[in-house]
């Protein structure tokens, strides 16, 4: 049986979706607060720049599916949509920040 991935690999395979109004993966972007691979499972806490996003349901479904396909097949994958903290543009990647030209990109 193959082994459920590393946390690492569970952040790549997020890093192929992409926020369609951002034009930037969700993982640059902040959206992605925690990745826990536990006993066979994997978990992910995520969330959306604003609670009113309009791409929210697709977003986590194709973060589900990205998850999915980088595991086992028996591997349970929960993706939960969270609000606290509130995500602010603080909590994106340097290489972000630089593309959209926020103050702090100079890291």
């Amino acid at each position: 049986m193959t082994p459920a991935p590393d946390a690492s690999a569970v952040y790549d395979a997020l890093r192929e979706v992409d926020d369609p109004e951002a034009g930037m993966n969700i993982v640059e972007l902040g959206l992605v607060y925690r990745v826990e691979v536990v006993d066979g499972r994997v978990e992910v806490d995520m969330t959306m720049t604003t609670p009113a996003c309009p791409v929210a349901d697709m977003l986590v479904e194709q973060a589900r599916l990205a998850v999915q396909r980088a595991c086992p097949a028996a591997t349970e994958v929960r993706l939960q949509l969270v609000w606290e903290p509130i995500w602010n543009p603080s909590m994106m990647s340097g290489t972000a920040r630089e593309f959209f030209g926020w103050p702090g990109s100079q890291q």
